[in-house]
């Protein structure tokens, strides 16, 4: 779950995490809470993608080796729960059921898999890109009205009070310090991290697929240059 307290941190302290263009290991904020390692794809919505009724919980990526394995990105927070859940329902409607999951090397949310009746390189390959969702009534509800599946904000669109656009939700990670907003701006360029709080985040209208943002005037100001003599 992505939770949203009330509180604005004190005035200048930014959210915990990398500068712009850094690698960007992240970890979720509760379960099953779809966070990503690279933010998860902002999809076009169509089939399961846009049916309600669905939570996204992972992608297929590359094959890994010659046997049949394949890398796994995994948005929940435990990124091995996501083999917990039974078959899973692809994007294209196929169900995907995964045979066993072991970590791979680079990011804690990246997984080798194995799915069943996939052997060879050629069938991992099949998988690459492939989305994995599941049942929104297999998921335990949210506990209150500041909880939402993180998956559900991912692909919102985001305006300030004024109703003008400020861009899309592209990920909702969590550095240890609470749960973050990733908006990709509206006039392109690199995205920034906003925390999840009332105070930053007064209204959210998944139904109605925005949300409404109080942000800092420099959200989206360039990352300050490093100084390449600092220890």
């Amino acid at each position: 779950m992505a939770r949203r307290p009330d509180a604005r941190p004190p005035r200048g302290q930014a959210p915990k995490g990398p500068g712009r263009g850094e690698s960007d290991p992240r970890r979720g904020a509760g379960a099953p809470a779809p966070q990503r390692a690279n933010p998860a794809p902002v999809r076009p919505e169509s089939g399961i993608a846009a049916d309600p009724g669905f939570v996204l919980l992972g992608e297929f990526g590359r094959a890994h080796g010659l046997n049949g394995e394949v890398r796994l990105k995994s948005y929940t927070a435990d990124p091995t729960a996501i083999g917990s859940y039974g078959p899973l329902t692809g994007a294209d409607g196929r169900l995907v059921e995964i045979a066993s999951l072991r970590p791979a090397a680079g990011a804690p949310d990246m997984l080798i898999a194995r799915v069943a009746g996939v052997s060879g390189r050629n069938g991992a390959e099949s998988l690459n890109r492939l989305a994995l969702y599941v049942a929104r009534d297999r998921l335990g509800a949210p506990e209150d009205e500041d909880e939402f599946f993180a998956a559900d904000l991912v692909g919102l669109a985001v305006v300030d009070r004024d109703g003008k656009s400020v861009g899309t939700v592209r990920a909702v990670p969590n550095y240890g310090g609470g749960d973050l907003l990733e908006i990709a701006p509206a006039t392109g360029g690199s995205p920034a991290l906003l925390p999840f709080t009332k105070a930053f985040v007064p209204e959210i209208d998944v139904a109605g697929r925005r949300v409404v943002v109080d942000p800092p005037e420099d959200l989206f100001a360039p990352a300050a240059p490093r100084d390449p003599d600092a220890a």
